[in-house]
C-alpha cells in the first residue's frame, strides 16, 4: 500500500513538472512571436517607404534601371514571403538592394539635396535603427527559448511538447561584409 502511495505521488510531481515546463516554454514562445511581431510593424513601415524612395530616385537616376527593378524585385519578394524563414531571408535580399539604392544615391549630388529625398533617408535611417533594436530583442527571445528548450529537464519533454530550437534573424555572411563595409565617399 505505502508503494502504491509512492508511485501515485512520483506521478503527480512528474506531471506538475510537466506542466510547469510546458507553460515556460509557451510563454517563451509567445514572447519570442511577439518581438517577431515587433520587427514586423518595422518592416511594414519600411516596405511601405521603399515605392516613395524609388520614386524620387527615378527622378533623379532613371538610367540607374537595374537598381531600381532589384530594389523593385526583392519588395515583391518580401511580399511573397511565406514563414518565418522565408520572409528573413526576403527581408535580407531587400536590405542587400537598399544598399545598392543608397549606393546609387551617393553618385547624384541634386538627389542627395533633394529635400523630399533627405526626408526619406531620415525616415528610413529611423526605421533601420529600430528594426536593429527589435531584431536584438527578438534574437534575445529566441536564445532564450532555445536555452530552456535544451536545459533539463525540459530537453526531456520539449520535443514531444512541439517545441524545438527555432532559428534567429540573423544577417547571412555575404550581407554582413557589405553591411559592415565602410561606404567610399568622394568629393568632386
Amino acid at each position: 500500500m505505502d508503494g502504491l502511495w509512492v508511485i501515485l505521488g512520483l506521478i503527480v510531481v512528474v506531471g506538475f513538472m510537466l506542466v510547469m515546463i510546458y507553460n515556460r516554454l509557451v510563454a517563451l514562445r509567445q514572447n519570442r512571436e511577439q518581438s517577431f511581431a515587433d520587427i514586423d510593424v518595422q518592416l511594414k513601415q519600411r516596405f511601405d517607404l521603399i515605392p516613395n524612395l524609388i520614386e524620387t530616385v527615378k527622378g533623379y537616376a532613371s538610367h540607374e534601371k537595374d537598381v531600381l527593378e532589384n530594389v523593385t524585385n526583392a519588395r515583391a519578394g518580401v511580399a511573397g514571403a511565406k514563414g518565418m524563414s522565408e520572409r528573413i531571408t526576403a527581408e535580407n535580399a531587400l536590405s542587400r538592394a537598399m544598399i545598392s539604392l543608397h549606393a546609387v544615391a551617393e553618385n547624384y549630388p541634386d538627389l542627395k539635396a533633394d529635400g523630399t529625398f533627405k526626408k526619406l533617408m531620415d525616415e528610413l535611417s529611423d526605421i533601420e535603427n529600430k528594426l536593429a533594436a527589435a531584431r536584438r530583442f527578438f534574437n534575445n527571445a529566441t536564445a532564450e527559448l532555445n536555452t530552456s528548450v535544451e536545459q533539463f529537464p525540459a530537453v526531456l519533454f520539449a520535443a514531444t511538447l512541439g517545441f524545438g530550437k527555432e532559428e534567429f534573424f540573423e544577417i547571412d555572411e555575404a550581407d554582413r561584409e557589405t553591411l559592415e563595409k565602410a561606404p567610399d565617399v568622394k568629393f568632386g
